[in-house]
């Protein structure tokens, strides 16, 4: 299914337009997947452009997207979005692997290219399972972080590369409290840019991932109606999220404060607007919020573009 927006209806005179300027959208699904995609990459590409926006980042749970990302700057570099990619630690795209994360790494037509995350699994970890009403024999080949000591191997070891080649570490879809941990792992080994999606924690974590150097991450998918939809992530089964409300949101915000915060679309599944568009609306939800203008262009321009390394603004 196909429902990219022609360019000359993309937003330009809509309200909100001025707050896609400079943006950088972190959390696109428009790699091939099971659900359907509103958009292609190349898609994703040229609608951000028609918009003013400074970048975009792929997800996909089934391959390293630091391939996709680098094709789309190698014939759509002109057009002035810096594309990133980077791996989703999933077994369909090589699970919790060094060799994974190298190749991930690793991944383009030049140095420039390759990850520039590494995330955690985000549906293959023990709290989605436990969500999803998983079977106990499917928990056991889920990922927990444990509440003192090490992560389970090959954990340490990711996590150094990760610092080693200063990308960013994505806590995945694990609960508040082991993401709090996570983050304090991670700082002590060296890693210096984290972000970890909290729609979904209390405020006490979203203030303590952000007391510790994280990012808070919040997406439009959860306040979306895409949370009244079964969807396949990465297998057969179909399966809803918990909405969130955008009181709610905005109290997470709050919590973890705008300069520690990063706002995405998570859009480009079929039964969302296209990537820019959804971010348009999403950025004018949290206005209504009680957020000003310079909050929004800290949380979905400066924080995204310092964490993943983004080029400057288009001229």
């Amino acid at each position: 299914m196909n429902n990219a927006i022609p360019l000359e209806a993309m937003p330009g005179d809509r309200p909100g337009a001025a707050l896609l300027k400079g943006a950088v959208d972190c959390h696109i699904h428009a790699c091939p997947h099971l659900n359907g995609r509103s958009v292609d990459v190349f898609q994703a590409v040229r609608e951000a452009a028609a918009c003013g926006m400074r970048g975009i980042g792929l997800m996909d749970n089934f391959a390293s997207s630091a391939g996709y990302a680098a094709l789309a700057r190698r014939e759509l570099g002109e057009l002035g979005v810096d594309v990133f990619g980077g791996l989703i630690m999933e077994p369909q795209s090589g699970g919790i692997s060094a060799d994974a994360v190298r190749a991930s790494l690793g991944c383009g037509y030049g140095p420039e290219d390759g990850a520039r995350f590494i995330s955690l699994p985000t549906h293959h970890t023990q709290n989605i399972a436990r969500i999803e009403g998983r079977s106990p024999a499917y928990l056991e080949t889920c990922l927990a972080i444990p509440e003192r000591g090490e992560p389970p191997d090959p954990l340490p070891e990711i996590l150094d590369l990760i610092a080693e080649h200063d990308v960013v570490l994505n806590t995945g879809h694990i609960s508040g409290p082991e993401a709090v941990r996570l983050v304090e792992i991670a700082k002590q080994r060296g890693i210096g840019r984290i972000l970890a999606p909290c729609s979904h924690y209390s405020a006490e974590e979203a203030r303590a991932v952000a007391s510790q150097g994280g990012y808070a991450e919040f997406s439009f998918f959860f306040l979306s109606h895409a949370t009244q939809v079964g969807l396949t992530h990465v297998d057969a089964e179909r399966h809803t999220v918990p909405p969130v409300s955008l009181g709610q949101m905005a109290e997470l915000i709050r919590a973890a404060g705008p300069e520690n915060t990063v706002l995405s679309s998570d859009c480009g599944v079929y039964v969302l607007p296209p990537p820019a568009e959804g971010l348009r609306e999403f950025l004018l939800m949290i206005e209504s919020a009680g957020f000003d203008r310079p909050a929004l262009d800290r949380m979905a321009r400066v924080n995204p573009g310092m964490l993943f390394k983004v080029s400057k603004d288009q001229t």
